[in-house]
């Protein structure tokens, strides 16, 4: 670099100094009033294989510096690097730093290449003190910005395929930190920090070296070379054991640990992120001035026993700091700061983490009041709990919470890590709390739901790829209901409250499931329930549950839909727990039983149609409802006198519902045989069939109580309705009801199948159609 410069020089005919003598034999340092700077990851030394070179050409008024920046940037253009450079005077730059933040930024990791060093002293000098001038000014800019960044990137720490600089927690986020420290506003870059900033670093290199280019997306193709370059491992399927420095000793080749890599990722993402929200915290503090009493001492105002608060910030009591502390001293102060959306001060956390004694077992009723208080926080939960895990405080409460810190939940409906989800969870089941005979039994439940994730059959950790019971992930209500039971215990609750913890663990996936893949309305599937669930108070819990559950989820995990079947699941299961009665049939749409056919009718999600003949009838309206990208969420089918009646349940594929007028136009042609509309039909079908793991069914035959119910499970396409409900008319079953439920890519598609179906011929037939229909 510094070689181009002085070629560069001698190209233009530009002197060492201004007039245009050059330095002794050459010497670039010998130029006078030019220098080459490095800004950015140049300049902290911080390259990236494939990054771009971030260069200002600084100059003092020199003439003929266009000949000269052409002379540096073309060569490093023709060697195919990627450049991002400028040419400016020490006023024009200072200037330009005034009004761009990120100029600013850049500027505080300048540092000299090639050509005057004076003069880029200068520029290092004079941009440093600039920004310390107006640091505290600036950040709420910058802050804004930086949320905005984080909006359009999402938290990397929760991100199976997240922006290692942009995301929250990211690379750039590290500048930010180093731009407080370098204002003296806080002491940001702290070792855990720096060391998660290497870890990054590391992380991004890595990327590129696998990749071959430059990318800062951890894509999930990338993930296991990733972290077979970064030296994290997975045991090999054979039983080879990894030595201690990563080296396979015995047995098949060792493959990356992508896990292993996204919750490194994770945790040095939340690592910086939750040191940035402290420099934010600090740096809102200076600007507005401490508050101090009539004595000139800061000012303190209680809060809750041992707990004040002192500049925003929750701090210990001098009298908590004097004394023998409980061991529920750090409990109360969390809940305390998460009741009052208050951070807890910094040098609070590490004192508690230093000298609060563990807690005995079981807990003191102290500790055990305050973790309910505050799991029932809501908003100030998440904020408050994420501190206490980054100083070390939850694992002293929770001794299981470090196998499940960051566990990434490869299911896309998820948008955390477990640990995140089952604090999120906890806040949202605040909503239901005065819904529910147990407020407090709920949120624990709901903390506690998914404990038994990541788990084998036999509790011990699952490894990835492997079946159930052999090291692969097991069904966790099960597996963590016996885990949630031994935590409740150990807080210190009742053994019936014990029972009814693990029962809720057990069962929190029974009302979503049952409603989304059995017919509600069947007595079979209400009896069922309520022997499941024995009392209306376990069934207002876990309705309570199912709901903070999807909500904690993400998006894709509700709907309005689903609230409805679920609500109604419970009614119906309430009405069979308080009175022992079955609650009255639902009865079918009046528009459609009398008047001339084929009927018609739409009315917001629901699709209703009657026909003379029901043979072909569901599959002419599920392919014609999948012409329209229109997903089915529900469908029954039903005879009134010689009327054949379907209804269906559905939502936009892709947001946008279709025209009404032509949706019942071609429902109206398609259940009386129109070829036009077959055709369409059959090719959309077609051309929607796609690859995936081979799809699979599953029989219960004591599901109903007139049919035998065939439950598919496969990957999810346009038109898989159409073609298995016809692939089922063909083989003769007659359908009487279907439950569509979507996870992600896949679907569990259950079809209540008229008849008790106890000829297993007859059952591989009509297996075999399904499955080839849905390949």
């Amino acid at each position: 670099m510094a070689g181009l410069l002085t070629e560069g020089l001698a190209a233009t005919g530009t002197a060492g100094d201004p007039t245009g003598s050059r330095g002794a034999g050459g010497d670039h340092s010998g130029v006078r009033g030019i220098a080459l700077v490095a800004v950015g990851g140049l300049g902290r030394r911080q390259c990236a294989p494939c990054g771009d070179l971030d260069l200002v050409l600084l100059h003092a008024g020199v003439p003929g510096m266009d000949e000269l920046a052409a002379a540096l940037w073309y060569p490093i253009w023709d060697a195919r690097l990627g450049l991002d450079h400028s040419v400016r005077t020490i006023p024009e730059a200072l200037s330009v730093a005034h009004d761009d933040v990120k100029v600013a930024l850049g500027l505080l990791d300048a540092r000299y290449v090639a050509g005057d060093p004076a003069l880029a002293t200068q520029l290092v000098t004079a941009a440093t003190d600039q920004w310390r001038r107006t640091a505290v000014r600036v950040l709420p800019r910058l802050r804004e910005i930086t949320t905005a960044r984080w909006q359009a990137h999402g938290e990397l720490a929760f991100l199976l395929e997240g922006d290692l600089k942009e995301a929250a927690g990211g690379l750039r986020d590290v500048g930010l930190l180093r731009a407080v420290a370098f204002a003296g506003i806080s002491d940001a870059l702290r070792p855990a920090v720096r060391a998660a900033h290497v870890r990054l670093l590391d992380t991004r290199d890595a990327l590129h070296q696998s990749v071959g280019r430059r990318v800062d997306r951890l894509l999930a193709q990338e993930r296991a070379t990733v972290a077979d370059l970064l030296g994290l491992r997975q045991p090999p399927p054979g039983g080879g054991q990894l030595s201690a420095g990563g080296g396979e000793t015995d047995g098949d080749t060792a493959t990356g640990d992508g896990d292993a890599l996204l919750r490194r990722v994770a945790g040095d993402a939340r690592t910086i992120s939750h040191a940035l929200d402290d420099a934010f915290r600090a740096a809102d503090r200076l600007r507005s001035g401490r508050r101090r009493d009539a004595a000139g001492r800061p000012l303190r105002r209680p809060v809750a026993r041992d707990v004040v608060e002192q500049d925003g910030e929750l701090v210990l009591a001098r009298t908590a700091i004097g004394a023998r502390p409980d061991p529920s001293l750090s409990l109360r102060v969390a809940a305390a700061a998460a009741s009052a959306r208050l951070p807890i001060a910094r040098a609070t956390c590490e004192w508690l983490a230093a000298y609060c004694p563990p807690l005995p077992t079981p807990w003191p009723p102290a500790a055990r009041a305050a973790l309910i208080t505050l799991l029932g926080a809501g908003p100030g939960l998440v904020p408050t709990w994420e501190t206490c895990d980054r100083y070390g405080l939850v694992d002293g409460w929770l001794p299981e919470w470090t196998r499940m810190r960051s566990l990434p939940q490869h299911n896309p409906v998820h948008r955390y890590t477990l640990d995140r989800h089952l604090v999120q969870a906890a806040a949202e089941a605040t909503a239901y709390a005065r819904e529910v005979d147990r407020p407090d039994l709920l949120l624990l439940g709901a903390f506690l739901h998914d404990v038994g994730k990541g788990l084998d059959a036999d509790g011990a950790e699952a490894r990835p790829g492997r079946p159930e019971g052999l090291g692969g992930s097991a069904d966790h209500s099960v597996v963590g209901a016996p885990i949630a039971a031994r935590i409740a215990a150990r807080i210190g609750l009742p053994p019936v409250e014990v029972e009814l913890i693990e029962k809720l663990v057990r069962l929190h996936l029974l009302l979503p499931e049952v409603a989304t893949r059995r017919d509600i309305g069947d007595p079979v599937t209400i009896t069922g329930v309520a022997e499941a669930v024995r009392d209306t108070t376990t069934l207002g819990l876990l309705h309570a549950l199912a709901r903070a559950d999807a909500h904690a989820t993400g998006p894709a995990a509700w709907s309005d839909w689903k609230a409805r079947l679920i609500a109604e699941l419970v009614r119906r299961v309430h009405t069979r727990l308080d009175s022992g009665l079955l609650p009255d049939p639902p009865v079918p749409d009046p528009t459609l039983v009398a008047g001339p056919l084929p009927a018609v009718h739409l009315e917001g999600d629901r699709v209703a149609v009657a026909a003379a003949d029901r043979k072909g009838l569901l599959a002419a309206v599920a392919g014609c409802l999948a012409l329209h990208r229109l997903e089915v969420l529900a469908a029954d089918a039903s005879m009134v006198e010689d009327r054949a009646l379907v209804e269906f349940l559905v939502q936009p594929r892709y947001g946008t519902p279709p025209d009404p007028v032509a949706l019942a136009a071609d429902l109206r042609r398609a259940v009386t045989g129109d070829i036009s509309v077959t055709q369409r039909l059959r090719g959309r079908a077609l051309a929607a069939r796609g690859g995936g793991s081979p799809p699979r069914v599953v029989w219960h035959r004591a599901a109903a109580t007139d049919a035998v119910v065939l439950e598919l499970r496969a990957a999810d396409s346009g038109g898989l309705l159409y073609r298995v409900t016809t692939a089922l008319d063909e083989a003769g079953a007659q359908v009487r009801a279907a439950r569509i439920s979507t996870l992600g890519g896949d679907v569990v598609d259950a079809f209540y199948l008229v008849g008790t179906w106890p000829d297993q011929a007859e059952r591989d037939r009509v297996e075999a159609a399904v499955l080839a229909a849905a390949g």
